[in-house]
């Protein structure tokens, strides 16, 4: 039997090299990284980050997060300050994307962040992706690998789902660790959340020791995941309620509720990381049982669940 999934690989030394040859010719590639699954290409090059955009159907607007191996390399395109480099050597590499001036003599494409004096850059922490990192000389543009405004993938199976044999290789590394994208900071302006996550603001604010505050609305997107319609399943989702009919999907938190045909747990514990791990995941699987509408219980407001909020409520609309 033919296997259908022959851009899925294994991660190993020969899969390395042939992704490092793959990236110097401007060709993308899709990685795990431990927030969610991403499409990689060279951030230095115009050509492959326009593949970015046409493959993922992305809006010019919405700039791209740049993944760099180290602050030493970040250094040659980004101005660093003082508020980076404490929360660098608290978060770093993990899940907190930062936004900083440019250098006037930067290599980065002006495409990957949609001509703003600003850029995201972020320092993942998934091993796969850091070895590729540590063995290119250029950063890279990641996204997430899926179709602009749907639902980020968390597996290389979500990933196929969206492009099929589109992208050349897919890199397995098994289900994302954290499950939702990665805090965002900006630090070139007013300090402020443009995007909440697994890192939260009272712990940027410890480390800091000063007042950070949620983005409202901003005419200008500084950074990923600020449009009002993202992370979509394509059904509609009702937020906050107590009960759904039979015939919907109903995603329900805690142990309080009944367990039945159409219902779809995040954690049975009320664990919140836990709900997040599963949260796109759980929207992929609804919409392939073709279930016409989701009801969503209340989710707690606090810590990831305010990230967890952050994408239902995108997703909704």
């Amino acid at each position: 039997m033919k296997n259908i999934y022959s851009n899925i690989l294994s991660f190993n030394k020969h899969c390395l090299l042939k992704i490092v040859k793959l990236l110097r010719k401007d060709t993308l590639v899709a990685l795990p990284t431990e927030t969610v699954y991403g499409l990689a290409g060279n951030a230095y090059s115009n050509s492959a980050v326009k593949k970015i955009y046409k493959l993922k159907k992305r809006p010019k607007i919405n700039p791209l997060i740049i993944h760099y191996y180290s602050i030493n390399d970040a250094k040659k395109d980004v101005k660093i300050n003082q508020n980076f480099l404490k929360l660098y050597k608290n978060f770093s590499p993990g899940p907190l994307t930062y936004i900083l001036k440019k250098k006037k003599k930067n290599k980065l494409s002006d495409l990957a962040t949609s001509n703003l004096e600003t850029v995201a850059i972020r320092f993942p922490n998934n091993s796969i992706i850091r070895s590729i990192l540590k063995s290119i000389n250029f950063p890279l543009a990641i996204p997430s690998a899926n179709k602009s405004s749907h639902t980020s993938p968390v597996s290389a199976l979500d990933v196929y789902d969206d492009f099929k044999k589109k992208i050349k290789i897919i890199i397995n590394g098994g289900k994302c660790k954290i499950g939702l994208e990665s805090t965002v900071v900006d630090l070139a302006g007013k300090l402020r959340i443009l995007r909440p996550g697994l890192i939260t603001a009272k712990e940027i604010e410890k480390v800091l020791r000063k007042k950070v505050t949620l983005n409202k609305k901003s005419k200008k997107i500084l950074s990923p995941g600020s449009l009002k319609k993202h992370y979509s399943p394509g059904i509609p989702l009702k937020l906050n309620v107590r009960k759904a009919p039979k015939k919907y999907a109903f995603i329900t938190l805690g142990k309080k509720y009944p367990v039945t045909k159409n219902s779809f747990n995040l954690s049975l514990n009320s664990d919140l990381n836990e709900a997040a791990k599963n949260l796109y995941s759980t929207l992929r699987k609804i919409k392939k049982l073709k279930y016409k509408k989701i009801y969503v219980v209340k989710i707690p407001k606090s810590k990831i669940g305010l990230a967890i909020n952050d994408r239902l409520k995108r997703a909704a609309n």
